[in-house]
């Protein structure tokens, strides 16, 4: 009787508070929180607002460079159902790649107002396929065989957590640990935005690429007929392959998209900072972070958690160490999981 009572009367206070805190809503609020609580804490220590403005709009820019890293991890998880460890030295070998496609090309003139020329835009675009290519090739020589042995998740990190050093090894092996650029010796002037901000024409460059490619995964995710078969694996594999869905062809283009974004985050953040071995590694985490703000598995949620990611580490610059952003991330990263484990986007 009293369970009656109970059931007509609906949830109990402490059950309907459970859920409000758990909502998206409350994630979002948070998240204002959070962000709000920075920018206090700056403006505390003597930080003037054009600075936090400016760590503000860098840290959109750098958001952008996160997404499409973010967005080909969330890919290959939805899919593949396992993390890919392997995707920040993925973004780096792509970086390298049009490093070396640069070293063999005539250097041309740079296309105004850009630091770079036409020779980067061909490196970008021979690098991107190149590193899809390479992502299936891991999945052919390593994980492929781990599904097939019905292997577990701590197996398929281990593994991923191996192609990941093997790729950076390949990587000291040829173009060893010094810092590099893609251009020696070249300017970058700044051009004014607003209110004082200064940005790079070739960072909003980025930030339009960024764009572009974003709109072209959201395309191919919701009109095409690929799209809506990768989406309906993700959902769920086994009905996928009863209903005649070509699973292994999803597979190769999951790595293929999931790759050529990684493959086009590592240049970009190569052309805004500067090449090095660890770059990918050191971008792992902020990845990871993204992925699950924004709910693991969605790629529009990935791009949501990686600006968000990304102008929290900008703007806790201004107090702390740039050493300590990465940090920022993991914190982040850490209250969503106990506030909502599903992101703000996910499934529960």
């Amino acid at each position: 009787m009293n369970q009656t009572v109970q059931s007509n009367l609906g949830p109990r206070p402490l059950e309907r508070l459970k859920q409000l805190l758990g909502s998206r809503q409350a994630l979002l609020a948070l998240i204002v929180l959070i962000l709000g609580g920075l920018w206090l804490l700056a403006q505390a220590q003597g930080i003037p607002d054009q600075r936090l403005l400016s760590l503000t709009v860098r840290g959109v820019m750098l958001g952008g460079i996160l997404a499409l890293g973010a967005i080909g991890l969330s890919l290959i998880f939805g899919v593949l159902r396992f993390g890919n460890f392997a995707h920040g030295d993925l973004m780096t070998t792509g970086a390298y790649l049009a490093l070396l496609f640069i070293a063999f090309v005539p250097l041309g003139s740079p296309l105004a107002p850009f630091s770079f020329g036409y020779e980067f835009l061909l490196a970008l675009i021979l690098a991107m396929p190149l590193v899809g290519l390479l992502g299936y090739g891991l999945d052919r020589l390593i994980f492929r065989r781990l599904r097939a042995q019905k292997s577990q998740s701590v197996i398929f990190a281990m593994a991923a957590l191996g192609a990941a050093f093997l790729l950076r090894s390949l990587i000291y092996l040829f173009w060893g640990a010094d810092f590099l650029f893609y251009y020696t010796g070249r300017a970058r002037p700044a051009i004014e935005l607003f209110a004082g901000i200064r940005v790079r024409p070739d960072q909003l460059f980025i930030l339009g690429l960024v764009v572009v490619l974003v709109i072209l995964v959201y395309l191919l995710l919701e009109k095409t007929k690929m799209g809506k078969a990768m989406r309906a694996t993700a959902d769920n594999p086994e009905l996928a392959r009863v209903s005649g869905i070509n699973t292994e062809q999803v597979v190769l283009w999951t790595w293929l998209i999931g790759g050529a974004l990684a493959g086009a985050s590592g240049v970009m953040y190569g052309l805004d900072t500067q090449l090095r071995p660890e770059m990918g590694w050191f971008l792992l985490l902020p990845l990871f972070a993204s992925v699950i703000l924004g709910g693991i598995g969605n790629p529009y949620g990935a791009l949501a958690g990686a600006l968000v990611i990304a102008v929290a580490w900008q703007v806790s610059t201004a107090f702390l160490n740039p050493a300590y952003g990465p940090g920022i991330a993991f914190v982040v990263m850490i209250v969503v999981l106990l506030v909502r484990p599903q992101g703000l986007f996910g499934k529960a």
